[in-house]
């Protein structure tokens, strides 16, 4: 494992920095009484200061593992840090105002500051992708490793391109028209207005579809599947058949293809109008199979054949 001092520091300050303003918003719920769309005005940074954190730790750490275009993937890691550093500006911003930051084209002072941060996705999302492009060319040289990197980078793309179907404007929007003169356009949830019945904490909808779950789910692969190898190597002086290199490898393909699998089954039930936590029996049965189909994996992939490694194929043991 590389040194942390070695990971991308613009991304590491920017993460202290949200690491802060999570502590920040955390006491603005407690003491700031005003509501918005539903929930505590001070919900959304909170919210956004975690992932960020989270998300960019992980770009930090992944930039370590580059053995091509390093510089590439410095400056790209620095515009990502800029760029989420924007976003956390106008949402906070919008806060303090009593303000909607997302969808919100009330006046046009408000509908420059929507269009600002679209453009600072648009530029996250460019960064990572420029990322994960050099990721997918490097050198790393447990195969494991270089699987839960690049599929996790990937998945995580999928998951942050969600953000591009939460600006359309919802099906009540359009049947109403008038979306020129719209103070709303676009919505996080499917079937039914933002702001209604939703989770503690994550703020989804209870009552309709919400793409705000792909979103956080799909973005955060970036950090799940690179720690669920991890856990395996920790496991393995404990359990013989994790030592050898390719149970791992097949555990992390196993592993990233249910990810996958998961992303894309919420993301059909939110779009379908349907929230996470009343899924009908269609998506029940989507659940049962890709559960099914993962626990097959995985004992294909423990079956006591792969202890048995072949002469002259030799595997690391690193995690980075």
């Amino acid at each position: 494992m590389q040194s942390w001092r070695t990971w991308h520091r613009p991304l590491v300050l920017f993460a202290a920095s949200m690491a802060v303003m999570a502590v920040v918003a955390a006491v603005g719920i407690l003491v700031d009484d005003r509501v918005l769309a539903g929930a505590p005005i001070w919900a959304k940074p909170f919210k956004f200061a975690l992932s960020f954190v989270v998300y960019a730790l992980g770009l930090a750490w992944l930039l370590t593992l580059l053995t091509r275009g390093r510089r590439l993937g410095r400056w790209a890691g620095t515009v990502v840090a800029l760029a989420c550093a924007g976003e956390m500006v106008i949402i906070t911003g919008q806060v303090i105002r009593g303000k909607r930051s997302h969808f919100n084209h009330a006046t046009p002072f408000d509908s420059m500051l929507y269009d600002a941060m679209a453009v600072t996705v648009v530029v996250l999302w460019t960064g990572t992708l420029v990322i994960a492009l050099l990721l997918l060319r490097s050198r790393i040289a447990d195969r494991a490793s270089g699987w839960a990197v690049r599929s996790g980078v990937l998945i995580a793309l999928a998951g942050a391109a969600m953000g591009f179907l939460m600006s359309q404007p919802s099906a009540g929007q359009r049947a109403a028209g008038g979306l020129d003169t719209a103070d709303v356009v676009g919505a996080h949830a499917v079937g039914v207005p933002d702001g209604g019945p939703s989770m503690p904490l994550m703020g989804w909808s209870t009552t309709g579809g919400d793409l705000r779950v792909p979103h956080f789910i799909g973005m955060h692969a970036l950090q799940v599947l690179p720690l669920f190898l991890i856990a395996l190597v920790l496991l393995a002086p404990r359990f013989a058949r994790l030592r050898d290199p390719r149970v791992r490898l097949r555990l992390v393909r196993t592993a990233s293809g249910a990810y996958a699998a998961v992303v894309a089954l919420v993301t059909w039930q939110a779009l379908r109008g349907q929230p996470l936590v009343h899924p009908d029996g269609t998506t029940l049965a989507a659940a049962g199979l890709i559960a099914a189909v993962t626990a097959a994996g995985a004992l294909l992939a423990l079956r006591p054949a792969a202890l048995t490694s072949p002469a002259g194929a030799p595997e690391t043991e690193s995690v980075s």
